[in-house]
């Protein structure tokens, strides 16, 4: 007999499975969204993909009685890129869209890359790039990219719009500076230079389909005779959010990277990584890991930047 026969039939469910009154909205304008989120006694939250959102109010992580589901606000799905402007990713573009796009394939194949690595293909056409973001997990595979590429993002509240840049919106794991009445409606990454070019590698556990123990992302520009002008390097899952590894990328610059060059920042950016130790990994390997992804994803970025020298 199988077991929800046994069970009693005054028997309690656990409290996850209850259910409870749940209001959905779907605006077509992010003054509707914004006005929606303004009513504070449903705890309303942003649904863009719901891959996170969906799972967290099911273990009861959030007991939001209001979902303002923005996939319907035209502002929000624009996806634009072009090597004058730079790229405009809205705030529910899925990741599917950006991985198929095939200029912003070209201008930034890094973040492309790290967004083609969240979940499965079908989980790629539900999350969002900003929802990666905004869900404030240290090892999101996108923020490490994005802080790379020095993107920014723009948010709207009730007093108005405000340009914030990627690498500020985290604050902590699974916190960021958007409050409860606010909603980040698209972001922006800069026109890439002549000689520019970006690369995201992380190392998992299994072959696909994980969370990273280490992410890294990198951006370099390269001058006509081979010289770096500019880098940037970010890491992923070995700290409380991702952020920049400055001293890292400074090493790079003013220099022909060469295999010494990136072995050395690959060691910059094992010190400043500030991993913990848990079942996915120790503090001593993630900082390893750290130093040979970094090295590999200068490298890549640098071959690539080579090809889109002057």
């Amino acid at each position: 007999m199988p077991a929800y026969h046994r069970l009693h039939p005054r028997a309690r469910l656990p409290s996850v499975l209850s259910v409870r009154e749940l209001q959905y909205s779907s605006p077509t304008s992010v003054e509707d969204a914004l006005e929606l989120l303004a009513d504070s006694s449903r705890d309303p939250r942003v649904l863009a993909g719901g891959t996170d959102l969906l799972i967290q109010l099911r273990d009861g992580a959030h007991r939001s009685r209001h979902l303002v589901d923005v996939k319907r606000i035209p502002e929000m799905n624009m996806l634009h890129a072009d090597v004058q402007t730079g790229l405009r990713i809205g705030g529910a573009v899925p990741c599917a869209r950006l991985v198929e796009h095939p200029v912003a394939r070209q201008l930034y194949p890094g973040l492309v890359e790290a967004a083609g690595l969240i979940g499965s293909t079908q989980i790629q056409n539900r999350a969002t790039v900003a929802g990666n973001l905004c869900n404030g997990s240290p090892a999101a595979d996108t923020t490490p990219a994005l802080l790379a590429l020095d993107a920014s993002c723009t948010i709207a509240g009730p007093t108005g719009r405000r340009e914030l840049p990627a690498a500020e919106v985290v604050t902590a794991p699974g916190r960021t500076v958007l409050a409860a009445n606010e909603v980040l409606v698209e972001i922006r990454v800069p026109p890439p230079e002549p000689g520019a070019a970006d690369a995201y590698q992380r190392m998992i556990p299994r072959s696909e389909m994980d969370i990273a123990v280490v992410g890294v992302g990198a951006h370099v520009v390269l001058a006509p005779e081979g010289t770096c002008t500019a880098a940037r390097i970010a890491l992923g899952a070995v700290g409380p959010r991702a952020f920049l590894a400055s001293d890292a990328a400074a090493h790079l610059v003013g220099k022909t990277i060469d295999e010494a060059a990136m072995a050395r920042a690959g060691e910059l950016a094992a010190q400043a990584a500030q991993p913990i130790s848990d079942k996915r990994g120790t503090t001593e390997y993630r900082r390893e890991i750290t130093a040979v992804l970094t090295r590999r994803v200068v490298a890549e970025a640098v071959r690539r930047g080579r090809e889109n020298r002057p």
